[in-house]
């Protein structure tokens, strides 16, 4: 059995270790330890392997808050104490920025972090009939595989969400499809809690019935899907609150459909909005730019600020929830979203939205290379990038630095997935000004 000593963790919280010049990935091993191991997939370059024996172990290595970790593949890193979770995922982020990039932060920005439990207010849970099983399982999928963990309870649902998870497998073992369910989407809102089922066929007259029973028994809202997200639709109960979101400090709220992207974690994302806000410091006359917009979760409070603020966007569909989010905050008259697939974004059709003195940027995980390709010598004075993925923010990053001729001020992880290898992250460029502000020191909580 080899042993290996486990130099840092990669990006899927996986420890790393070398053997005779080939990078190996451990399953469940910490940095600092020395561990026994077994290879379950080989390649010439690197193999994938499980951890097998602790030899030395990690100071910073805890038990497992919950009693599936290891076999549900929700979370990777419960073993592994919070504090240093978010430690190896600024070092991922470090790492990231200088080895793909090249490019280093002046400053590192202070973590951004919330509770470690009851956080994930979305989650895409997969449903599987099992009769060997005792019927319907519901819940995250097995590590590395297609099945459906037989689990009871998850401890980074929101409490009601995991309690729901027993009723729903006796809610799905009831219908006369229990067979062409095959997923539930859960999306928590600050009034109502939605449940969209996948249908592959449709209901008769006694499973609707049972559905209105079951959201009536537990407070929730059904939504069926019988085709693509396209096709969600409110099934019961049809009056009654509608799904939203609140930014406080802002005092905005943002109504959103339950297939909608939006940020998993409500109070993480409160704050992520506040420091990029303040990074951004947007002010009364400025132009700023919003890209990959969303529905409006920065938009919006830069508007607040009185600044004049143009959204842009892929998709129709968010870019008219935003526009009704603008009205229904009194925004609307500083606000303007637009529809624009910013991943075919060139020189001229950037220019074609007008000069901008600030920019915000908070693309999905393939990066706004396009976009920081396509700004020109008139470009924003400050960008605030908002990633979710180290690779694409380290590439964009060397290209802002190195042939746009931006500073890299600052850049710090934003803790949005605890237990999980996933990394997000703020980075903010700017052209030479004096008055840059860093960020405050210690943790933001």
């Amino acid at each position: 059995m080899p042993i290996g000593v486990i130099e840092s963790l990669d990006h899927e919280a996986r420890g790393i270790t070398r053997l005779e010049g080939k990078t190996i990935f451990v399953e469940g091993a910490l940095p600092g330890e020395i561990v026994e191991y077994a290879s379950f997939r080989r390649k010439p370059s690197y193999e994938l392997a499980h951890l097998v024996n602790v030899i030395s172990g990690s100071v910073s290595r805890i038990r497992p808050h919950c009693e599936y970790f290891g076999v549900c593949g929700g979370c990777a890193m419960q073993h592994l104490e919070p504090s240093a979770q978010v430690a190896a995922k600024q070092r991922v982020l470090e790492d990231s920025l200088w080895h793909i990039g090249r490019v280093r932060p002046e400053q590192i920005l202070s973590p951004i972090q919330g509770a470690p439990w009851g956080y994930r207010h979305r989650a895409r849970l997969g449903v599987r009939n099992v009769p060997k099983k005792g019927g319907a399982l519901v819940g995250f999928h097995e590590r590395r595989s297609s099945f459906i963990a037989d689990m009871r309870s998850c401890a980074v649902l929101p409490p009601h969400v995991s309690d729901l998870l027993l009723p729903l497998r006796a809610l799905v073992a009831s219908l006369s499809i229990p067979d062409r369910l095959p997923q539930i989407e859960v999306a928590v809102g600050e009034q109502c809690t939605a449940l969209v089922l996948r249908i592959l066929e449709p209901l008769n007259a006694r499973d609707e019935d049972l559905l209105r029973q079951f959201a009536d028994r537990h407070g929730v809202v059904f939504y069926l899907q019988p085709k693509g997200p396209d096709t969600v639709y409110r099934f019961y109960p049809l009056p009654g609150p509608r799904l939203s979101y609140r930014l406080p400090e802002f005092a905005l709220e943002l109504e959103f459909r339950p297939t909608d992207f939006t940020q998993v974690n409500h109070a993480v994302n409160r704050v992520l909005v506040r420091r990029a806000l303040r990074l951004l410091d947007p002010r009364p006359g400025e132009r700023i730019a919003d890209l990959f917009c969303g529905l409006g979760n920065f938009t919006l409070p830069i508007a607040r600020s009185g600044a004049s603020v143009v959204g842009v966007e892929g998709s129709q569909a968010l870019v008219g929830r935003g526009r009704e989010s603008a009205v229904a905050n009194g925004l609307a008259d500083c606000v303007e979203f637009d529809v624009a697939n910013l991943f075919e974004c060139t020189p001229e059709s950037l220019a074609a939205l007008g000069r901008f003195d600030k920019m915000l940027i908070d693309p999905p995980r393939e990066g706004a290379i396009e976009v920081v390709n396509a700004i020109g010598e008139d470009g924003p004075q400050r960008i605030v990038y908002v990633s979710c993925n180290p690779a694409t923010l380290a590439r964009d990053a060397s290209v802002l630095v190195n042939d746009k001729g931006y500073a890299f001020k600052a850049a710090g992880v934003v803790n949005m997935f605890p237990h999980t290898g996933h990394v997000e992250s703020l980075a903010v460029f700017e052209k030479a000004c004096p008055q840059w502000i860093p960020s405050p020191a210690g943790p933001v909580t």
